[in-house]
């Protein structure tokens, strides 16, 4: 696999190695020596080991998020797009970061392979830009519904082009009440490790 680095320190893009033939295709999708090996152990200096694995379906125009767990329950995510195609975004939330409220934005689809790595410390979201998309992502840590947090996906201070309108977005009723990022209170600063 190859490790991709984004311009914000510890949000990467990673590439599986694709064996291609006549009968279709082969990868491995993840692999916890090769994921220690070229991301965790470079990037933050011990292994990361994950817990639990999300799967979601969602139609042309959802936006989900963008979403955090809070200490101690912070995430980091593994997120793929295993159909259809999606705009995937990691907005560092960390008080204090020099690319604090900036973002890397990639698009994840099933005719490219690629992963995207959120380490913690960051909001994440997605928008839909398929008819269908069936999105898959690894965790960390597990899911704790007392720790969710957010940041409004439909804050334009963030500079996100979503390749969606965002007024006509699908979004969820938890996601309409996130705060903007002006007015947030983030729970993660630079004194803390990304992992």
């Amino acid at each position: 696999m190859e490790v991709i680095k984004t311009a914000i320190e510890g949000v990467v893009i990673i590439e599986p190695r694709v064996f291609n033939d006549a009968r279709g295709y082969f990868f491995e999708s993840f692999s916890q020596r090769e994921f220690d090996k070229k991301v965790a152990l470079p990037l933050f200096g011990k292994p990361i080991l994950f817990v639990q694995d999300n799967e979601s379906m969602s139609t042309r125009g959802v936006m989900r998020g963008l979403h955090f767990q809070r200490p101690p329950f912070t995430q980091s995510k593994l997120v793929r797009c295993v159909k259809g195609a999606v705009l995937d975004v990691a907005v560092d939330i960390r008080k204090g970061s020099p690319t604090y409220g900036q973002h890397v934005a990639v698009e994840l689809t099933e005719d490219n392979p690629r992963q995207f790595f959120v380490p913690r410390g960051f909001a994440h979201g997605f928008a839909v830009l398929s008819d269908v998309a069936v999105f898959q992502y690894k965790c960390d840590n597990f899911y704790a519904p007392q720790a969710d947090g957010g940041i409004s996906i439909q804050d334009d201070s963030l500079g996100i082009d979503w390749r969606i309108p965002v007024e006509e977005a699908l979004l969820s009723a938890k996601d309409t009440q996130h705060a903007l990022l002006c007015d947030f209170d983030s729970p993660f600063s630079m004194d803390e490790p990304l992992y």
